[in-house]
């Protein structure tokens, strides 16, 4: 009842907020649309001429039945494969050394090594990324809000990329970065509480009803895409509220969250600046002024190109992963989010969240629940220079200590890029621009072109346009 009770403090106040709020997504850069919360809407309606070009037509007899027949079939793999592609699974026959959220593993069959010691090292590989925790589309709960809406196929695939971060954070937070899912029962009371967290109910904080709630002022709505930096800031803003509506020892999530964004809160171009003094700050808020530096999660959207990601970029995304403080990248392609947790060579291996799944609920005390539509055994893996230009990469520190780690090697990293660094990191916010990514275009009235309050309706994934690839994922 806990959570019910802080949660409903949340709408109420969510719903107070969403007229000031509007001014925040009116913006002559965008025009917002006007969403049905009926699963069987046919039209995202605009009262801008500029916006009717864009409106996005569903197919009512195509899409809605393609999903309709998938959901009854139990699974949208086959709608996966057209949308991401025909991903390949399994590890492919490469010896190169494989990156998985900070942790390398050997696959190299170099004769001083041994094959038992390459066979150990895919073995323990494997066992890791079983380990890592997947949300996927859900059937069966109950309606979100007013709406209709009782599952979230088709639309929720970036809630739920962004769910398996901030899953992935309160496991290593809480676990360490080797915790292993254990074989057999009981399971951590930790790691039961964790998925708790996530249940597809108002009671559960990080669930995808208290998610669209959190992001009324980017106009997240049930039926509808989001994109990286929107997501972003609706984990902010959830984040911000349960830290203000609980006492510290009860925090969910316990540490500060930082969007690392660029000029101007994100809207002009230009790399984003990690601001160890804004990092400072926000370490400072959370403790409430009790202590100087908590734990961190860092949140860092990013536009990496037009209709594909600039070349340019791949290694340093690659570099990412050999970061200790990694939590991988919510991105795929357009319409299609997943959670890419890993690279080897070109490849980068990911959790998808497409399978649709009936509802489950975790107690919190339930140590000998089933949680195996929790995790995936099979590992799918897509070339690197696929992926969509728009995406979100997360960090973890767990202490200063880690944090100047951190630092460290993002300048490092940074200095390495041939002028095209992912993000910068600075002592203090400089007024002068110093680097910037050319593919965040400006347009003539100096609006940045990209995902940042983005939010378009559902529509059929093989027949819509390309043109605004960045806004659907």
């Amino acid at each position: 009842m806990f959570w019910v009770q802080v949660m409903k403090g949340f709408f109420e106040r969510a719903a107070a907020s969403k007229c000031s709020s509007k001014s925040l997504t009116d913006t002559s850069s965008r025009c917002p649309p006007s969403v049905s919360s009926d699963p069987g809407s046919s039209t995202i309606r605009s009262d801008s001429p500029a916006c009717e070009k864009k409106a996005i037509h569903i197919r009512h007899n195509g899409w809605t039945a393609a999903v309709k027949k998938a959901v009854a079939i139990g699974s949208m793999r086959r709608l996966q494969e057209r949308v991401l592609g025909s991903s390949r699974t399994g590890v492919s026959s490469s010896t190169s050394d494989i990156w998985l959220l900070g942790v390398c593993y050997k696959i190299s069959q170099d004769e001083s090594l041994g094959d038992a010691d390459s066979s150990n090292g895919l073995a323990a590989f494997e066992q890791d990324f079983s380990s890592r925790i997947l949300m996927t589309y859900r059937k069966g709960f109950n309606a979100i809000g007013d709406s209709k809406y009782t599952s979230d196929v088709g639309w929720g695939c970036m809630l739920r990329s962004s769910q398996m971060l901030v899953a992935q954070v309160l496991l290593f937070h809480r676990l360490g970065r080797s915790w292993r899912k254990p074989l057999q029962k009981s399971l951590d009371r930790e790691y039961i509480e964790i998925l708790h967290f996530f249940g597809d109910s108002e009671a559960s904080p990080f669930s995808i009803n208290n998610l669209l709630q959190a992001g009324n002022a980017y106009d997240l709505a049930a039926g509808s895409w989001v994109g990286p930096y929107a997501m972003c800031r609706t984990w902010e803003t959830l984040a911000r509220f349960i830290r203000e509506a609980t006492d510290l020892e009860d925090q969910p999530l316990p540490m500060a969250v930082y969007v690392v964004s660029g000029d101007e809160d994100g809207e002009r171009g230009g790399a984003p600046v990690l601001c160890i003094e804004d990092a400072s700050r926000h370490c400072l808020e959370f403790s409430r002024g009790q202590v100087s530096w908590t734990p961190i999660l860092l949140l860092v959207p990013l536009v990496l190109g037009l209709d594909k990601i600039n070349p340019r970029y791949i290694p340093s995304l690659q570099a990412t992963f050999m970061f200790p403080q990694s939590l991988g990248i919510v991105g795929g392609k357009p319409g299609a989010s997943t959670y890419i947790v890993g690279v080897q060579d070109e490849k980068a291996f990911f959790l998808d969240p497409h399978d649709v799944q009936p509802v489950v609920s975790v107690s919190s005390d339930n140590q000998e629940a089933d949680t195996s539509s929790y995790h995936c055994n099979i590992i799918r893996h897509i070339p690197l220079d696929s992926i969509d230009p728009s995406l979100a990469i997360g960090f973890y520190c767990r202490d200063k200590d880690d944090f100047d780690d951190f630092c460290c090697r993002a300048s490092n990293l940074a200095n390495k890029s041939n002028g095209a660094p992912l993000f910068t990191v600075a002592q203090k916010h400089n007024l002068s621009k110093t680097s910037s990514h050319p593919e965040s275009s400006v347009s003539t009235d100096g609006i940045r072109k990209e995902d940042s309050f983005a939010v378009v309706a559902m529509s059929d994934a093989e027949g819509h346009s390309h043109e605004d690839e960045w806004q659907l994922l």
